[in-house]
């Protein structure tokens, strides 16, 4: 593809990325609210059994579900606020084209490979768990299929993020666009400066 034709496709993209992006981050903001419900459920829990000498399987299993879901809907929520895990020493030592390159490459040919296997082996998964109308192995759990169907749309998601990253990142580094990311600190950044502030006021 030619330069003048590769610029005009992703200045093309760029207004469904902000929608895609728009989309995940009013997703993982009401999602992330399901932190507080594991924890509600979680204490509710523990106090019945403790006083009432008494609990059950599906208020147990209802946490895990909970936490399912945080963790895997706000996967996408993640990557667009670049909050995603990496090697941040290794990673702020490298000229930043560089790095621009190895988040391309590494979305192009790890994260969108992986999010289109999970979506196409997450779909039967999910559909044979309805068709058979599975329910826990435990006594009084709960049904199995709505946790198992947040794996296809959780990599569903992540996999539109995963593209609207790589067109940005290109955008990036084919100064289409400024970068998104250019003023954030990283999490070592911010974490030495606050252990050194301590430091100090001791």
């Amino acid at each position: 593809m030619q330069v003048g034709a590769l610029d005009a496709v992703l200045k093309a993209l760029l207004p469904v990325t902000r929608v895609v992006d728009a989309v995940n981050t009013w997703i993982g903001k009401r999602i992330a609210w399901l932190i507080l419900a594991a924890v509600v459920v979680s204490a509710v829990n523990a106090t019945v059994r403790k006083i009432f000498d008494t609990s059950s399987n599906s208020w147990l299993e209802l946490q895990w579900v909970l936490f399912s879901a945080v963790f895997l809907l706000c996967a996408p929520w993640t990557l667009l606020d670049n909050e995603h895990i990496r090697i941040d020493i290794v990673n702020n030592m490298l000229p930043k084209r560089v790095r621009d390159s190895i988040d391309a490459v590494g979305h192009a040919f790890f994260l969108l490979p992986l999010t289109i296997i999970m979506v196409v082996t997450g779909i039967p998964f999910f559909l044979r768990s309805v068709e058979i109308n599975e329910q826990s192995g435990n006594a009084g759990g709960l049904a199995q299929w709505p946790s198992k169907a947040l794996i296809m749309v959780a990599f569903a998601m992540l996999f539109m993020q995963g593209i609207s990253e790589l067109v940005k990142r290109i955008a990036v580094m084919r100064d289409l666009i400024p970068d998104p990311h250019a003023s954030q600190r990283s999490s070592l950044e911010t974490e030495a400066e606050e252990i050194i502030s301590a430091i100090e006021k001791h």
